[in-house]
């Protein structure tokens, strides 16, 4: 008989009987039937009053960032992050790591085998004592459970769930990430619009201090309007170190997202501000010019509709449905410890004295050793672990509800931000806009005498300072629509698309 022939006999005795034994018992299973809860929310999401075309909220989750932001500056800024982030490095590294653990798991509903080569040496127990050789050959089954109540395929179960549960949570990181780079893009282009308003009415109000100065100082203008004049260009000086630093603050903030420095080619353009916009000779045409600059590209305005359902589309709520699935699942492996185990183990090979001819003359040998274990008393142990089982169950019920809630008002407060925000930029434009009619008729008083010099200093802070809000408002207008995008999941993408989009470029 050859090697091969042992292998097969091997083969067709005790591990196909055990195999065919297990498919068929392992239909049995002790898990409860799964529904998802209802929604612990109201029906409906609140309406945004947008001014556009409704259409079903559903299409959010299935628009694409690249899609939603076109600025080329920003998407490099968002394949760098994807590339480089470290949290999204680790998120991918703990779905292989789940997956891993899941084929583990799941590898204890099927036999292993191993080949084996055993050896012993010794004098023998009849007299005169010889010493013997005994060497043995073969596959042996190693203790392998029939599922006859489905423990082992539940166990496997949870490890499943568990595995997609982190490919959610990886969505999650994903749409965050994309939205705090696209945040932190446009909060630098507020730093920077920030930054050069300062130093243009810097500029200005130090030139408008020297004309004063030589004023004062041939006797023709009063030491309160040359205070007053000297205390704006301070205040100017105040305010331009503020935006230095925002803007450095934010240009770490933005590396850290990046995982690298932030590249110079991909940070948001430098406004041109108007020289003359911002003195003396200001008209209200140029200082519009310089309010409506700071009006940045429109991202597109989300369609939103009415049923709750949308917020299934979530990653985080997807995630939070696939750990109560692990933990229904887990009631059921708690139940089947209750009852009794069956194990196999077996073996088959040939036996020799003699290495050189193991597979030459050997004999056949085979063993076959299952066993049943059956709990008597345990101190209530198995019993307590279904009651465990079904706790945590309800917990992750619990879970997936407070997920759920906290979606519908993270969508409710996004689409009341969206609107709100609109409205006060708006309206903060228009203010910016009177300021700026403001300051070229108060320049026109006091070119000719109407009105003092108090008078002027003071249209030229109003102005500034409205064209500060009004940049304020700009970036929380463009971060709360990011805020509707992402509280409705959108965002995801994923590799092969990514890189689809990246060659149609």
């Amino acid at each position: 008989m050859n090697k091969s022939s042992i292998t097969v006999k091997a083969f067709t005795r005790p591990t196909l009987l055990a195999l065919l034994v297990a498919s068929a018992l392992s239909g049995c299973s002790l898990v409860p039937t799964y529904e998802r809860p209802e929604l612990a929310v109201p029906a409906t999401l609140p309406v945004a009053e947008t001014g556009g075309a409704s259409a079903p909220a559903s299409n959010v989750a299935q628009v694409p960032w690249t899609q939603y932001f076109p600025d080329a500056r920003l998407q490099g800024l968002i394949r760098r992050a994807l590339d480089n982030n470290r949290d999204l490095r680790v998120a991918v590294l703990n779905i292989e790591q789940l997956r891993a653990a899941y084929q583990i798991q799941n590898a204890d509903r099927f036999p292993t085998l191993n080949g084996v080569i055993n050896g012993s040496r010794g004098p023998s127990s009849a007299s005169p004592y010889p010493l013997t050789t005994s060497l043995t050959g073969g596959v042996s089954l190693a203790s392998f459970e029939l599922d006859l109540f489905g423990r082992v395929k539940a166990l496997s179960d949870v490890a499943s769930a568990q595995v997609l549960a982190s490919e959610e949570a990886r969505k999650s990181v994903h749409i965050s990430l994309v939205a705090s780079v696209a945040n932190g893009y446009y909060a630098l282009w507020a730093d920077r619009w920030q930054l050069a308003l300062a130093e243009q009415t810097l500029a200005t109000r130090q030139d408008s201090l020297r004309l004063l100065q030589l004023k004062f100082d041939n006797g023709v203008l009063n030491e309160l309007d040359l205070r007053s004049a000297q205390s704006l260009v301070e205040a100017a000086k105040v305010t331009r170190a503020q935006a230095q630093r925002q803007w450095a603050q934010d240009v770490s903030a933005l590396s850290v997202l990046l995982g690298q420095s932030v590249p110079a080619d991909l940070l948001p353009p430098a406004p041109q501000l108007d020289a003359q916009s911002l003195g003396r000779t200001a008209n209200s045409q140029a200082a519009a010019q310089v309010v409506q600059g700071t009006l940045w590209p429109a991202l597109s305005e989300l369609p939103t509709g009415l049923s709750s359902d949308v917020l299934l589309q979530r990653p985080d709520i997807a995630q939070a449905e696939q750990q109560l699935i692990a933990a229904n699942a887990n009631i059921g492996a708690a139940r089947a410890a209750r009852f009794p185990r069956i194990s196999l183990t077996a073996s088959a090979g040939v036996v020799s004295d003699s290495l050189s001819g193991l597979f030459d003359d050997g004999r056949n040998a085979w063993n076959f050793a299952p066993s049943l274990s059956v709990p008597l008393f345990d101190m209530g142990r198995t019993a307590a672990g279904v009651d465990s089982a079904k706790v945590k169950r309800d917990m992750a019920v619990a879970q997936y509800d407070k997920a759920v809630q906290t979606a519908f008002k993270e969508v409710a407060d996004a689409l009341v931000a969206r609107r709100t925000y609109a409205e006060q930029a708006d309206a903060q434009l228009a203010q910016a806009q009177a300021e700026a009619a403001r300051l070229r008729l108060a320049t026109l008083r006091y070119d000719t005498g109407v009105a003092n010099q108090l008078d002027l200093l003071d249209a030229q802070r109003s102005l500034f300072t409205a064209q500060q809000a009004l940049i304020a408002a700009q970036l929380a207008r463009q971060q709360a629509h990011i805020s509707v995008y992402k509280a409705l999941g959108g965002g995801w993408l994923d590799r092969a698309a990514q890189e689809t989009a990246s060659a149609s470029r």
